[in-house]
């Protein structure tokens, strides 16, 4: 309840009253809050109207990251049940540069003033090891070739400098990721069954950066090669499933 004193003076009615200082303070507090939050909410219709292009894409990257970071869960969980555990451990930081990556996307449509809902785990159609090797070669390529070339595409001419920046951090990654697995990809036939055990025989220990995302099987040694910050946002990864 405001406090209020009284005082006696000659003014017409005898009392009148004084707001104490802290009662002053409250209201100040008070309207800079109602104006923050105009500020706020105009700022993200502001952004909404300008990035439309944007904000429709970054939703799609996000779904897509996310979606690819349950599958490759799924992959590790039956390379591992397969006795695969290295290509486990692959699919393991595969899987971990796509979370980073929709974490990235979401907080960009956040900034925007999109409500991101949290995505429900999708319907994972999980097969042998050797057959999620070439899908996950096909996709891989698929998203390096087409996709996050589209998405710069599109987004290109609204100039939202974080939104393409951390869409070319994906993509690059995304060639890393092409790299890690394309020496699976031609083993992929008859000679899967050699390859995996050759794989197996020579653990694999995986470094991937907080920040872009980036996954490399030796600790940089100066600079991130994608985003080219400090090494220290990297982390290793567990050599076991």
């Amino acid at each position: 309840m405001m406090r209020l004193t009284w005082e006696s003076g000659r003014r017409k009615g005898g009392c009148v009253p004084n707001v104490t200082k802290s009662s002053r303070t409250l209201y100040s507090l008070i309207l800079l809050g109602c104006i923050l939050l105009f500020i706020t909410n105009f700022a993200f219709v502001d952004a909404q109207a300008r990035y439309p292009g944007t904000i429709s894409v970054l939703k799609t990257a996000y779904e897509d990251e996310t979606r690819a970071f349950y599958t490759y869960m799924a992959y590790a969980q039956k390379a591992n049940s397969e006795n695969y555990p290295n290509i486990a451990n692959l699919f393991v930081a595969l899987a971990t540069s796509e979370r980073i990556h929709a974490r990235n996307f979401r907080t960009l449509l956040v900034e925007l003033g999109e409500e991101v809902r949290e995505t429900q785990i999708p319907q994972i159609k999980v097969s042998s090891t050797k057959r999620n090797l070439k899908k996950a070669t096909k996709v891989e390529l698929s998203e390096i070739d087409t996709k996050h070339p589209q998405f710069i595409h599109e987004i290109e001419s609204e100039h939202y400098e974080a939104a393409t920046r951390n869409i070319t951090y994906a993509w690059l990654s995304e060639k890393q990721h092409r790299d890690l697995i394309e020496k699976i990809q031609s083993g992929t036939g008859m000679l899967f069954g050699l390859l995996a055990k050759k794989i197996e025989d020579s653990p694999s220990q995986y470094f991937v950066c907080q920040n872009c995302g980036s996954t490399l099987t030796e600790f940089p040694q100066e600079a991130c090669p994608i985003y080219k910050g400090s090494v220290s946002s990297y982390k290793k990864l567990a050599t076991s499933y």
